[in-house]
């Protein structure tokens, strides 16, 4: 087993998930078509990147402490467009929390609003799952 691989891939996905921009998608494609195991990889871009939103919670619950920091994740537009999302259609619209620009902000308003880890982790990981699933399928049938 390649080490190297698998970490490289986690801090991928954990970075792509968090404060800071990343594709994560792009080694999962690269690491099926070099033949990795996809059930492995799977596995570990999705924990990197169910962590890496984790994160973003986390921060969205310390939000009074750094919302006036310059490298704060998001702007106020984009984060009161997604706090309005989040009021409207509650924890389910964390099961979007894939999709890129509104995902970050997404799960950094469930911080905020103190939506309960469990409820979190457990929406988020169905969600990052599901979409490396597709990813991987569809990798997998043109490769």
């Amino acid at each position: 087993m390649d080490f190297a691989a698998y970490f490289g891939l986690f801090a991928a996905a954990l970075i792509a998930a968090s404060i800071l921009p990343g594709q994560s998608e792009v080694v999962v494609v690269a690491m099926l078509i070099a033949d990795y195991s996809p059930a492995l990889v799977l596995a570990v871009a999705t924990v990197g990147n169910v962590l890496g939103s984790a994160t973003s919670w986390w921060l969205g619950t310390q939000v009074e402490r750094f919302k006036n920091k310059s490298w704060f994740p998001t702007d106020s537009k984009n984060f009161d467009r997604a706090k309005a999302w989040y009021h409207r259609y509650g924890r389910w619209s964390l099961l979007l929390c894939w999709v890129p620009v509104a995902g970050g902000p997404l799960t950094l308003v469930a911080g905020v609003l103190r939506e309960p880890l469990w409820s979190f982790m457990a929406l988020v990981s169905i969600a990052k799952f599901a979409r490396y699933a597709v990813v991987a399928a569809v990798t997998l049938n043109l490769f």
